[in-house]
């Protein structure tokens, strides 16, 4: 048994995807996925029922048909642009193995993490590859690598790379990635973020007196904001159209994806895209900031239900500007935030 050397190493997150689009693949993934208690923040039991008994015996077949909607040859477009992140990033890093790890599915956390350790690291900056903070998203996966380290090494010394929502960085590269779509005629920019649960919110309030207690909580100065998804897109939507030079009247702001009865942030983007051609939105631009690799909820929830939806209701145009996939500002900004870390590390 070799001694560790205290090696530095780099941990992509993201979220996960099935392995196949089976119907068995895609209940085991949902079913891991919804019954983490930071996705569904019910009580063990009241969860275990609203998944096992609601949920699984229906959603999967869906779900199912809308991965077979994108699914490539080389498999789910998460995995695949993952994977190209990883290697373009590699490229760059000669010296610092990176691996990719996913919250739910394949490759999973504790694989990831054992294949860096395996290489003699102790030392690894994780890369949450999510830009907001929510507690189904970014948290949850601080937690599953801060155990699966634990569990394998005490030693292991884990560096969490921070929310980088208003990173001038990021902001740039959304500009890069977007830019060419923006120099066409629109009538409208939305921004489409992932929605949550509202009682999120409040969960991950530090102050539990601030996020949706007092009028326009996101724009008065809080400890809350560090952890509050909403106020966060927003800031993102803030700096992008301030760099862009988009007005207010061109741009606004929805949450997509809900699940449930509970209320969900708002406004609810199926609800916006039925209503804008009633406004005169005629050719619409949607970007959803919220994913950095795209995936089932841009490609098939918004590029072909989305663009379905707002035809039918009379628009005209519709395009969705990609994710930041592997665009090479993108692939800047995490390679100057790795050589950060690696110099602050030393």
């Amino acid at each position: 048994m070799f001694q560790k050397m205290n090696k530095k190493a780099v941990l992509l997150l993201n979220l996960g995807t099935p392995d196949s689009t089976s119907v068995a693949d895609v209940r085991r993934y949902l079913g891991e996925f919804l019954m983490d208690e930071r996705v569904i923040s019910s009580p063990f039991l009241v969860r275990w029922c609203v998944v096992n008994l609601c949920i699984l015996p229906f959603r999967p077949k869906r779900s199912a048909e809308a991965y077979r909607n994108i699914w490539t040859d080389e498999g789910s477009p998460l995995l695949t642009m993952s994977r190209a992140l990883q290697k373009e990033l590699s490229s760059l890093e000669h010296d610092l193995p990176i691996e990719l790890g996913m919250r739910y599915g394949n490759p999973s956390t504790p694989d990831a993490i054992k294949s860096l350790y395996d290489q003699g690291a102790t030392d690894i900056f994780v890369i949450p590859l999510y830009p907001h903070y929510a507690m189904s998203s970014y948290e949850t996966a601080v937690i599953k690598a801060t155990e699966s380290a634990q569990a394998l090494d005490p030693s292991i010394n884990l560096y969490f790379m921070p929310p980088f929502y208003q990173e001038s960085g990021y902001i740039k590269a959304l500009y890069k990635s977007a830019k060419p779509f923006l120099q066409e005629p629109y009538d409208l920019l939305l921004f489409s973020y992932h929605g949550i649960p509202e009682k999120h919110l409040q969960i991950t309030d530090p102050t539990q007196s601030h996020c949706l207690k007092c009028e326009n909580c996101c724009d008065k100065p809080s400890a809350a904001h560090a952890t509050c998804y909403r106020h966060q897109c927003l800031t993102t939507t803030r700096l992008f159209c301030k760099h862009a030079e988009i007005p207010e009247n061109k741009y606004r702001v929805s949450f997509q994806s809900r699940l449930g009865k509970d209320p969900w942030l708002k406004p609810y983007t199926d609800f916006v895209l039925k209503d804008l051609p009633n406004e005169g939105i005629k050719k619409l631009l949607v970007i959803c900031p919220a994913f950095v690799a795209d995936n089932l909820e841009t490609l098939e929830e918004i590029a072909m239900e989305g663009k379905e939806t707002f035809l039918e209701a009379g628009g005209t145009s519709f395009q969705l500007i990609p994710c930041l996939n592997t665009s090479p500002r993108w692939i800047r900004f995490l390679h100057e935030s790795i050589g950060e870390w690696d110099g602050r590390s030393r």
